[in-house]
């Protein structure tokens, strides 16, 4: 039988934020597999961004572990570690003033690429994904939509193994979504590892294989999406969604 990688297996994680305020996690395992595109996803509190910033480092867990590709993120913060993986956070990660190409070579010599690599790297990304004619000019000026290629051109410049994306499209058009997808299913096919999050259900469908819903800092469901959406009797992702958290305003 093969043995399957885990890309991400985090064990017993316990996490909790000062003053007893916002989500807690309790004894939370959770593994996707290498290769993998797997979508996490969960009402507005559920504890995704949480998990998100837990699995890249950002925030450290009181006990448990979470690794990489056997590299506890947590407890090892050798920068080589970091290189395993590319993060796309929702917020913007760039510097506003400076060209998309000055951006990338700004991080290509953070990652620790040559000149030579990360001028390579640059002039592909700018092409694959529609910058190059804008390439000297401010991040700044650009629209929502290039602003979100720009985002994904650095979280991917390193060649990642396991990249993880946080609301990739948020605020884009219906041709920037579809592009950006289109370019994600293209590193998977690479052998570049998905972990992704986004209220844009009908979005996450094209993309996903496997999916967790969380809330309340617990797993609620996990499985490939059709096995859940037979389980559960629903046709797609949002009704298992809504039957699965409930159709109550979730966003005060």
């Amino acid at each position: 039988m093969a043995f399957t990688v885990s890309a991400v297996h985090i064990e017993n994680l316990n996490f909790h934020y000062t003053k007893d305020s916002g989500v807690h996690f309790q004894d939370f395992s959770l593994s996707v597999a290498e290769y993998d595109r797997f979508g996490l996803f969960g009402p507005n509190g559920a504890g995704k961004s949480t998990l998100m910033n837990l699995m890249t480092g950002i925030l450290h867990a009181q006990n448990g572990s979470v690794k990489l590709f056997g590299t506890d993120i947590q407890r090892d913060h050798r920068k080589s570690n970091y290189r395993i993986f590319g993060f796309v956070p929702q917020e913007f990660s760039f510097y506003q003033e400076l060209s998309p190409l000055e951006n990338l070579e700004f991080f290509g010599a953070w990652y620790g690429l040559s000149a030579k690599q990360t001028k390579t790297v640059s002039e592909e990304l700018l092409g694959v994904l529609g910058l190059t004619h804008v390439q000297h000019k401010p991040v700044g000026l650009f629209s929502g939509g290039m602003k979100r290629r720009v985002n994904l051109a650095i979280g991917v410049m390193h060649k990642p193994r396991l990249l993880f994306l946080d609301e990739p499209t948020v605020g884009v058009d219906v041709q920037t979504r579809h592009a950006i997808i289109d370019y994600l299913r293209q590193l998977n096919k690479e052998g570049m590892t998905l972990v992704y999050t986004s209220h844009q259900l009908n979005e996450a469908e094209d993309l996903c294989e496997n999916v967790a819903l969380i809330d309340q800092g617990r797993i609620i469901a996990k499985d490939r999406l059709d096995v859940l959406c037979k389980e559960y009797e629903q046709e797609g992702l949002e009704g298992l969604f809504l039957q699965l958290t409930g159709k109550a305003y979730r966003d005060m």
